[in-house]
């Protein structure tokens, strides 16, 4: 399998996605692609688009090494499809670990070892929810599917998406937005490997590290270093931060 870094565009700013066709908000709003002989320029700046193409067309105006590497996804049936019986624990992680430091204070050691493993059933429990909602990202991410990816992203101002190349897209509404165009030139299932899977959990926060090898049809493979945050809000765990930052293979 031939393994090579994905091409890169240089993107010198990425604050909101406008799509063309639709009225520009106010003149802040813009996105500058800087691209070579392959790609073209793309300008939205003060209300005005200044195209210049060379090739492509204007769905290049975001190809960043995620746009130009994706295909079939091979995600585990097994984890897709897992589940968790965490959220129907009576004690949360905080509680266990002042029981167990009371009970260690007291010098009652019996109960501190019972403790102790309560402790560590919450904690793997809490990692089998958190890689069962990474593998359905990944699912997600496979197949295009917009409607299922909202799904899995919290709510709110403070998510944050950083896709390769480019700067990071904060709020729920701009990283749906952002997917939308990610996905906008890709012929589903895309291919998808992870490697090297590492999960954390403290409390109500997780993350899940990978690589992500990504490869499209007729392409050589890429890959992308992944960092994806989760916080549990009301007994289920939502994605609140993805970062993935290109690497060499």
């Amino acid at each position: 399998m031939e393994l090579t870094t994905m091409p890169c565009l240089g993107i010198k700013s990425f604050r909101k996605i406008i799509p063309l066709s639709s009225p520009f908000p106010k003149p802040s709003n813009y996105v500058i692609a800087e691209t070579s002989e392959r790609w073209c320029r793309i300008q939205l700046l003060n209300r005005h688009c200044h195209l210049n193409m060379r090739t492509g067309s204007f769905t290049t105006l975001i190809q960043t090494p995620r746009l130009l590497s994706l295909r079939p996804c091979q995600v585990k049936a097994e984890d897709s499809e897992s589940s968790s019986s965490g959220e129907n624990l009576i004690f949360d992680v905080e509680t266990l670990e002042r029981d167990l430091n009371v009970a260690i204070a007291e010098e009652n050691y019996a109960k501190a070892a019972k403790i102790r493993d309560s402790l560590k059933l919450l904690q793997e429990d809490s990692k089998t929810s958190i890689l069962a909602t990474n593998a359905r990202f990944y699912n997600a991410f496979r197949i295009g599917d917009l409607a299922t990816m909202q799904t899995l992203w919290a709510k709110g101002n403070e998510v944050c998406c950083v896709h390769p190349g480019a700067r990071g897209i904060s709020g729920y509404d701009d990283v749906m937005t952002s997917w939308e165009y990610v996905w906008a030139n890709y012929e589903f299932p895309l291919i998808i490997e992870l490697k090297d899977v590492k999960v954390q959990v403290r409390g109500d926060m997780g993350y899940v590290t990978c690589v992500e090898l990504v490869k499209t049809k007729g392409s050589s493979w890429g890959g992308q270093f992944v960092t994806n945050v989760f916080e549990r809000i009301d007994g289920q765990w939502f994605i609140c931060i993805h970062h993935a930052s290109p690497i060499d293979l």
